[in-house]
């Protein structure tokens, strides 16, 4: 036996059938559903091929018009699989749909011959409802990372925002439960699948996103580009507009900045869309603003796409990131990357993704009076944020895509080679 039970340590994946079900890595960052984990498979989805590891991403559809298979890079192609109706179909209501999504998934792969797919690896917790049915079906490994995690959204929810429903919170206990290792971004995210979901700390591993430091770099602003004022600070937002990410306590501090010293020329950018329960009311920034009679110095920019974006990191003296929760915070390592420092709340992956004093600032709390003392004393120390500019760049550097996804095979062949070790012993106890 020995001869034939080696042979089935597989070591590397050639294969894997990336799910992501509630948003295409095609859509644009920025606004609904789109956000840091779309740049998270999209980066890694390429960097995985170029290492000699195909991916196939499915993902809902949400356009008749989308082909059913688009090829996004060598070696990358998306499934659009389709689940419900096209459009109209909130983040809520897709666990009725994910009966329909996994008869897609199933259905592609049994148009192969079997063992078309060596790994599954989810994103979220409902594409991890369905990597969970499939690995039962093809007998691989399944990999998961939650990106957010419902327990501690609701531990640390905005005011005015909706907390995560229980149906959720059990989807993720089962999916923690069932999957062969699951992927947290910092140790932090791991601490709380273990404590929270009581997973297996074996289990759980800790790969860290990565930034383009190709295209994210330092260089000149362009503040012409934005429309904004030749003179002056540019202190910026860039995320989804939701309570979630915080928008509004920039605004509030811009507000107290003008109380505190009304002569101090600022210009705050808000740039993304609407998001999540920020869809109930889209123009709630705006009428804030308004309220605060701050409106003359607040500039609303869409999503910008990757050029576009980094420009805008490189026009601004400071980056704001107010949220309540990040699992990472890939808008701060993006800013920093070129050189721009950050102010962050102090939770989650934001204190990994920003080093305190030397590449920004972390902030305890939500005070839109403490946010302005800390924006403010930045902005009146150019000695300063030069000093944290340097530092920013020189954090950034640590992180790349490159990594990344090289910790991911990591994890990958760990839990193939468990599997077929598993397998192994299976095929053994039943020959004896």
């Amino acid at each position: 036996m020995a001869e034939p039970l080696a042979a089935l340590s597989w070591p590397t994946p050639r294969r894997i059938a990336t799910l992501s079900v509630h948003t295409s890595p095609l859509e644009q960052p920025g606004t609904g559903d789109a956000g840091g984990m779309n740049v998270y498979i999209v980066e890694t989805a390429k960097r995985l091929a170029r290492l000699g590891v195909e991916v196939e991403v499915f993902t809902r559809a949400t356009s008749s018009e989308l082909p059913p298979v688009v090829e996004m890079a060598p070696g990358v192609t998306v499934r659009h699989v389709t689940a419900g109706p096209f459009e109209g179909l909130s983040k809520e209501e897709l666990p009725s749909q994910l009966c329909a999504f996994t008869n897609g998934v199933l259905r592609a792969e049994a148009a192969h011959p079997p063992g078309h797919y060596d790994l599954i690896h989810s994103h979220y917790w409902l594409s991890g409802q369905v990597g969970w049915l499939a690995r039962e079906r093809w007998g691989v490994p399944h990999v998961h990372t939650a990106h957010t995690l419902a327990k501690v959204k609701n531990r640390m929810i905005a005011a005015g925002d909706r907390p995560e429903p229980k149906a959720r919170v059990i989807g993720e206990e089962q999916v923690v439960a069932e999957s062969d290792a699951l992927v947290a971004n910092t140790r932090f995210e791991a601490q709380d699948l273990v404590a929270c979901y009581d997973a297996d700390p074996a289990r759980v591993s800790v790969v860290q996103p990565g930034v383009d430091l190709g295209r994210f770099r330092p260089g000149p602003a362009d503040r012409a580009r934005f429309g904004l004022p030749p003179t002056g600070h540019v202190v910026s937002f860039v995320g989804r507009i939701q309570p979630l990410k915080g928008p509004g306590v920039l605004i509030r501090a811009l507000a107290e900045l003008r109380a505190r010293d009304p002569g101090l020329p600022i210009t705050v950018v808000i740039c993304g869309g609407p998001s999540g329960s920020g869809l109930d009311r889209p123009a709630s920034l705006i009428e804030l603003a308004a309220s605060l009679g701050v409106s003359d110095a607040v500039t609303f920019l869409p999503p910008q796409t990757g050029d576009a974006l980094a420009a805008l990191y490189r026009t601004s003296d400071l980056v704001a990131v107010p949220s309540h929760n990040e699992s990472f915070g890939l808008v701060a390592l993006e800013a920093q990357a070129c050189g721009t420092p950050v102010v962050a709340a102090a939770v989650g992956g934001l204190v990994t993704a920003v080093r305190d004093g030397i590449s920004g600032v972390l902030v305890d709390g939500h005070d839109p009076e403490d946010w302005a003392r800390v924006l403010g004393r930045l902005l009146v120390a150019p000695g300063f944020r030069a000093e944290l500019s340097a530092g920013a760049v020189a954090h950034a550097t640590c992180f790349s895509w490159d990594r990344t996804a090289e910790e991911l095979l990591r994890v990958y062949r760990e839990a193939v080679t468990a599997h077929r070790a598993l397998i192994a012993a299976r095929v053994e106890a039943y020959a004896w």
